[in-house]
């Protein structure tokens, strides 16, 4: 058998950096020049058999849309070997390997990259748009400027409404319209007449020879008692009657005679009446029996308020046969 064709790499180029060593190179490394590690083989020629399947292109050699630029021999990982004298390699071009996609077959017109936007509000896809968000402001505001006057104007309608409905809440069938109800007028109330007093004559103070009796019919006093024995000087019957107020009043005298007049002194709170009070015989009559001879009479008096002292007496120059009943405090007429 023939022994395996190990191409063209000598024991000391194994190291593919040998040659940037100094006893590489002293040991007569050299740079792979046929296809070394990571490096392109000489071309196959006919006939020739290939002495090395290492064909791996190096990283960024193959471009897309340029020229092909033969790869500067250099070592794995290394910028190639620059001639003594030479000036240094920019590296700072740009990298084939990073080609932009402009430089593919169909990329962009003239080799140019398309234009994207920047952070400060272009027309690009990565920046914000700011009339748009202006925009989007003023339309908030606007929609709540709007829900407040709707809230206005339907406050406004629902008092309108709520008008309307008492309104149509006054109104019978088929929208005729029902007259208010007048407030009917209360009945005055008639005032009670002032209370005044009244007393029977046997009930009072009674002076000189006057007694109290029940033998004769048609008293009106409780028990059918009467005063009696009036018609002698020095008998008297006082009253101290209670008053609401001031005023001018009558004092009204139920008594009985036995068919001729008679009279007494009235004194009111002391002060004696000019004239006396007539105990006449209104009713005319002729028969002298005491019962059948019950009248009254009145005389015109002035009390003040709170008690008030009325004396009738017989005094000298009355005619005072007489039986006395009660006596009243009525209001004085015009």
């Amino acid at each position: 058998m023939t022994a395996g064709n190990n191409g063209a790499s000598k024991p000391e180029d194994d190291d593919p950096f040998g040659y940037l060593y100094a006893d590489g190179q002293a040991a007569g490394a050299q740079a792979p020049g046929q296809g070394g590690y990571g490096y392109p083989g000489p071309a196959a020629q006919p006939g020739v058999p290939r002495t090395s399947y290492n064909q791996v292109r190096a990283v960024g050699e193959r471009q897309y849309g340029q020229q092909q630029v033969p790869q500067q021999q250099g070592g794995y990982g290394y910028p190639p070997q620059q001639a003594y004298g030479q000036p240094a390699q920019q590296y700072n071009r740009p990298n084939p390997q990073y080609a932009a996609p402009e430089t593919y077959p169909g990329g962009a017109a003239h080799g140019q990259p398309p234009a994207q936007g920047g952070h400060g509000g272009g027309t690009g896809r990565g920046g914000p748009n700011t009339k748009a968000l202006l925009i989007a402001a003023v339309a908030v505001v606007a929609v709540v400027l709007i829900g407040i006057g709707a809230a206005l104007l339907t406050g406004d309608d629902g008092d309108k409404d709520d008008k309307n409905n008492e309104a149509s809440s006054s109104q019978g069938p088929a929208g005729e319209v029902e007259e208010s109800k007048k407030p009917e007028k209360k009945p005055k109330e008639t005032q009670k007449p002032v209370e005044l007093p009244k007393q029977d004559a046997a009930t009072l103070t009674l002076g000189g020879p006057a007694t109290v009796e029940s033998s004769i019919e048609g008293a009106q006093g409780g028990n059918g008692a009467y005063v009696t024995g009036f018609n002698h000087v020095g008998s008297s019957v006082t009253w101290r009657a209670e008053m609401k107020s001031d005023g001018e009043y009558r004092l009204a005298v139920r008594y009985a005679v036995p068919a001729k007049d008679a009279d007494a002194t009235l004194t009111v709170n002391g002060k004696k009446n000019s004239q006396p009070i007539g105990l006449k015989n209104f009713i005319k009559s002729s028969d002298p029996e005491w019962e059948k001879n019950w009248q009254t009479t009145w005389a015109p008096v002035t009390l003040q308020t709170g008690q008030n002292e009325i004396k009738l007496s017989c005094e000298t120059g009355n005619q005072c046969e007489v039986i006395l009943d009660w006596v009243e405090v009525t209001q004085a007429t015009s």
